[in-house]
């Protein structure tokens, strides 16, 4: 009778919940068995495992074998453990040293010829390794992704043999050595003042930037709304550490992987309006991270706003309060973060010429208010700024545009406004009204009592507006000598003002009302 472990990590949602993988050998007829609640592709691991160590010259033992992945309550998926069991059967065999396995963690598939194959989800594993203080060994080709972290010793491999040889001491791999990465002030080539005219969608746009607001565009075709929006990442300030890893860790788990040249720049998400409640939000037999989970720290734009699913829509509303979505099943619960800010675009009626000049909109007032109650009024209500963008045709023979603001001009606002509400503890979009309200002058409260009484504002959409005129106060921000009075700069009317007139809809449904 023999036994061995080897330290393994599994996936539950961007966590890598320590499994260790027990190899237990004893006389029988030749067997082996998988326990610890395994789904399809780790049963499967049996042949690969046994071809792979065929393949690479070592005994696979004709004993009765149980693997046993604990703990046996947890789920695990994907063909990560291949490589810890061949090295615990190695071991429980004596192929392998006693304690040869101490101090690492295992993660990787194995080919039939013992060559080792990338997995998903390195990202978390190494986040875990690192706070146990182990030592991770990969594939070769998820070497660079768990380097991410930096002071985490990893080793790549890219056989089976060379991974025995190491644990063994006959020929040490070499620590795996970081490339260096893009910088983190890499802009996309796109900039604002590519867009022509539209001042106050940009003026809408650099407070949606400063203040972490969520942003409807409304307009006819062809008036820029997609343009703006694909503009929001470049006024963004360059991501922390904390932000980059947590947003690497999503796109580890997902299906699409994490690309290590986008490292340190903010997603920018733009589902198409036929995307499943599931494509937003996430889910699957196998729990995935869905587009706003894969927005996260970063931008999801919305197209065509009302040609989406009415479910998926309203599947968005908790996750934008939350910054966090929770996929519940019968046997078992997931969370993915979720803390993206919302751009979306739509037409105003459903020709799209609502309100344009020449009179071309043909539409009805029923098939108005159908279309406008696509959108239910509670996820309305979580979009701070509503603005209009109408066509501007003349704007297009401007010949002043080389003097019109660029991304680096409008962020370095950004960053100077966001630096406060750093200070005061987080963004404004998140602030509580308690925090927001003794800020207001008597002036101002009377001009926003005003507005929530002539818009019929919920008491939600008056939270918003208030947080917005928060923001175009510290975008208006001089410097001064107290701290406290820097922090806490008094909401004016005239930022009120200004926030009030950057909600259209608001007057739309008050006037159908």
């Amino acid at each position: 009778m023999a036994w061995a472990a080897a330290t393994a990590r599994a996936i539950d949602g961007i966590d890598a919940p320590e499994v260790t993988v027990e190899v237990h050998l004893s006389n029988g007829l030749p067997a082996l068995s998988i326990v610890g609640l395994p789904e399809t592709a780790i049963r499967e691991s049996k042949e690969r495992v046994r071809s792979a160590l065929l393949s690479s010259g070592y005994d696979f033992p004709q004993r009765r074998i149980t693997v046993n992945l604990a703990p046996a309550d947890l789920r695990k998926f994907g063909t990560r453990f291949d490589l810890p069991i061949a090295l615990g059967l190695l071991a429980a065999s004596q192929q392998l040293p006693d304690h040869a396995l101490d101090g690492y963690e295992f993660v990787g598939e194995l080919a039939l010829d013992g060559t080792l194959r990338p997995v998903p989800g390195v990202l978390p594993a190494a986040l875990a390794a690192q706070r146990a203080r182990r030592m991770l060994l990969v594939p070769a080709a998820n070497a660079a992704e768990a380097l991410l972290l930096g002071d985490l010793v990893v080793y790549g491999s890219t056989r089976l043999i060379d991974v025995v040889d190491h644990l063994s001491g006959i020929r040490h791999l070499v620590p795996a050595s970081s490339d260096p990465v893009l910088p983190e002030t890499l802009i996309p080539e796109a900039d604002l003042s590519e867009v022509r005219g539209q001042h106050q969608a940009k003026r809408a746009l650099e407070i949606a930037a400063a203040g972490g607001h969520n942003l409807l565009l409304v307009g006819p075709p062809g008036t820029g709304k997609t343009m703006l929006a694909r503009r929001l990442p470049t006024l963004l300030p360059p991501m922390t550490d904390l932000e980059a890893l947590q947003s690497a860790a999503t796109w580890s788990v997902s299906s699409a992987g994490f690309d290590r040249r986008l490292w340190r720049q903010r997603p920018f998400r733009a589902p198409h309006h036929s995307a499943s409640t599931i494509a937003l939000v996430g889910g699957g037999s196998l729990p995935r991270p869905g587009e706003i989970s894969l927005a996260h720290h970063g931008v999801l734009f919305l197209d065509e706003l009302p040609e989406f699913r009415r479910d998926a829509l309203e599947a968005l509303r908790e996750p934008m309060e939350d910054g966090l979505v929770t996929i519940s099943r019968a046997a078992q619960r997931t969370e993915f973060p979720a803390r993206f800010q919302i751009i979306a675009a739509m037409n105003p009626c459903p020709c799209g010429y609502a309100g344009d000049r020449g009179d071309r909109c043909r539409c009805t007032s029923m098939q108005l208010q159908r279309y406008l109650g696509r959108i239910s009024g509670p996820l309305l209500d979580r979009f701070d700024l509503q603005v209009d963008v109408p066509r501007e045709a003349d704007a297009l023979w401007s010949r002043d545009s080389n003097q019109a603001a660029t991304s680096a001009a409008v962020r370095e606002r950004v960053i100077a406004a966001r630096s406060l509400q750093v200070r005061r503890g987080q963004l404004n979009a998140r602030a509580p009204f308690d925090l927001l309200y003794p800020d207001l002058t008597a002036e101002a409260e009377k001009l926003l009592r005003q507005v929530a009484d002539k818009h019929r504002l919920s008491n939600r959409a008056i939270h918003r507006l208030l947080r917005v005129a928060r923001t175009v106060a510290d975008l208006a921000a001089e410097p001064v000598a107290s701290e406290s009075r820097a922090l806490h700069r008094p909401i004016a009317s005239a930022h009120i003002a200004e926030t009030s007139s950057l909600r259209c809809l608001d007057r739309l449904r008050a006037a159908r009302t």
